[in-house]
């Protein structure tokens, strides 16, 4: 399908560019009635609506015992995979750890001269699952998503890290997910998907325990089980359809372009891809591109919905003009394939992920670069930031007052506490500055 080019400042263009500024994660009360019924019913049944659902939607025949990966599967995945696919993974979760590493948080304590210590204790959450989407039931594994979602958890140390992922048809899982989990160390592997996954995250069955934070991405229904379960459990997101914002100027190839833009289109109908360029010729190139690539694509069908949905190649008077509506729109995936693109990194608010020069696609970071690819997405990164070490740790502050310390504020506390009519606030402290700290003997 032809893609039309838009030039700005115009009212078309402001109109497309609302459009796609709107595009917000909205869901009907009909779906959000349906998964509360899910999760009410794995609240109170347990396993036994994990097997009803299964069996309804993934596996007609699974049973209780297929719940759980044994350790027999994990052992014999590896050897049902191509052999350089190890090899890969390894390269792959190298470069993940090493970027998620430097994000580790530490605790501190800051001793003051008056005895006072002051100070913040960090600890991983006790228990982590990670909701990885099956693919096509089975056939094309998010391998990706097992890396970024499970690796910051283990990086962070959380000691129990567990995975839900629906199953094939016949009640197995793909060995290159399995060998997956099976190389990251993680043997707990469970074979259910959709809402109901969630729901026996948030509240443990028979079999698969309770965890304290979930994250993943998912369908409507997963993003809707999170939604209503958060405050039960931390959540990472509630993530809507992909997006990618790219910006160029004439020292970009509008072959490379129009290719990053289906690499965001393809992934679902609601998908959005945006160029915003100050070269025309280069916009026109674009659009040309795009359309005899999309052609070419097996989901050239989802591609060309979301282009024509919201998609947009746009002609900007300047790269400052593409920069504050790039911030405007706030995108999850952001190309900077200009000449000089750290010039404009700076300048750069809102964006999940940027990607600076010719030989950064956004693919890059969606595999092996090494930042996560878990990122917001519906103009989300205005006030939120992707998948890391920190969903994964709490921070629990310290503080041991001194009694030179308490004399010296305690009529500002008490003050203040009087001020808010919190009289046993203040009392709390008025009772030591006239007894002391300790009981007396």
């Amino acid at each position: 399908m032809a893609i039309e080019v838009f030039t700005y400042p115009t009212a078309a263009a402001e109109k497309r560019i609302r459009e796609i500024v709107s595009r917000r994660l909205g869901y009907s009360k009909t779906a959000e009635r349906e998964v509360a019924e899910i999760l009410a019913a794995v609240q109170r049944d347990g396993d036994g609506a994990l097997i009803r659902y299964t069996r309804a939607y993934d596996a007609p025949e699974f049973t209780r015992q297929q719940i759980r990966v044994s350790a027999a599967e994990l052992a014999e995945a590896g050897a049902a995979v191509d052999p350089d696919f190890i090899p890969l993974l390894r390269r792959a979760r190298d470069n993940i750890t090493r970027f998620h590493e430097a994000q580790r948080r530490h605790s501190w304590f800051r001793p003051e001269e008056d005895g006072t210590v002051l100070g913040q204790v960090v600890r991983p959450v006790a228990g982590a699952g990670l909701y990885i989407p099956g693919g096509r039931r089975g056939e094309t594994p998010l391998i990706s998503s097992l890396l970024m979602n499970a690796i910051p958890a283990l990086v962070a140390g959380v000691p129990r890290v567990q995975v839900v992922t629906p199953p094939c048809t016949d009640g197995s899982l793909n060995p290159y997910m399995l060998a997956a989990a099976a190389l990251l160390g993680i043997n707990d592997v469970f074979k259910v998907g959709s809402a109901w996954a969630i729901a026996a995250l948030a509240y443990g069955t028979e079999t698969i325990p309770a965890v304290d934070v979930i994250v993943g991405p998912g369908n409507i229904y997963v993003a809707l089980a999170k939604k209503l379960v958060a405050g039960q459990v931390g959540i990472d997101m509630i993530a809507g359809p992909s997006e990618i914002l790219v910006i160029a100027d004439g020292s970009a190839d509008p072959r490379q372009v129009a290719a990053d833009l289906l690499s965001q289109a393809e992934h679902d109908a609601m998908a959005s891809a945006v160029l915003l360029t100050p070269d025309p010729a280069l916009a026109r190139a674009t659009a040309v591109a795009l359309t005899e690539q999309a052609a070419r694509l097996p989901r050239r069908q989802i591609a060309d919905e979301a282009l024509a949905g919201f998609g947009a190649v746009i002609v900007t008077p300047g790269l400052e003009t593409a920069v504050d509506l790039a911030n405007r729109i706030a995108p999850e995936h952001l190309e900077l394939l200009v000449s000089q693109p750290y010039e404009l990194l700076g300048k750069i608010q809102n964006a999940g992920a940027v990607f600076l020069g010719h030989y950064s696609p956004e693919a890059v970071g969606d595999y092996f670069a090494g930042p996560n690819h878990v990122l917001p997405t519906a103009g989300t990164a205005r006030f939120s930031s992707g998948l890391s070490v920190d969903h994964f740790i709490k921070k629990t502050s310290v503080i041991a007052y001194s009694e030179k310390a308490l004399r010296r504020d305690g009529q500002d506390i008490i003050r203040l506490a009087e001020l808010e009519g919190l009289e046993a606030h203040a009392n709390s402290v008025r009772i030591r500055l006239t007894t002391g700290g300790r009981r007396p003997s």
